[in-house]
């Protein structure tokens, strides 16, 4: 039935790869906002015809890709699981300026 409505596949962009699916509006949110934190680029699209139930229900039940540089997809997945496990994340220039004081 998700390859009746397109939902077995993700969206591609050049460049970019699939980093996790939120479903719903406060997760995409807070996702977008910890990646943009930590200076990762990232795009959304919805699944589907998710573009257009949003328009018409205000939000998608087909769920919203979000998609980061193939570069990035590394380090932004270490920072998800990192959130996902309540984990705190180091930030790499404390460290470095921890190593200089020493």
């Amino acid at each position: 039935m998700d390859r009746l409505f397109g939902l077995d596949r993700p969206h591609s962009e050049d460049g970019m790869e699939l980093l996790t699916t939120a479903h719903d509006d406060v997760e995409l949110s807070i996702l977008k906002a910890i990646l943009e934190d930590e200076g990762i680029p990232c795009i959304s699209q919805d699944r589907g015809s998710g573009s257009s139930v949003r328009i018409i229900t205000g939000y998608s039940m087909y769920g919203t890709d979000i998609l980061v540089p193939a570069e990035c997809l590394e380090q932004a997945n270490e920072i998800l699981e990192a959130y996902r496990n309540a984990e705190p994340v180091e930030d790499w220039e404390d460290d470095e300026e921890a190593e200089d004081e020493e």
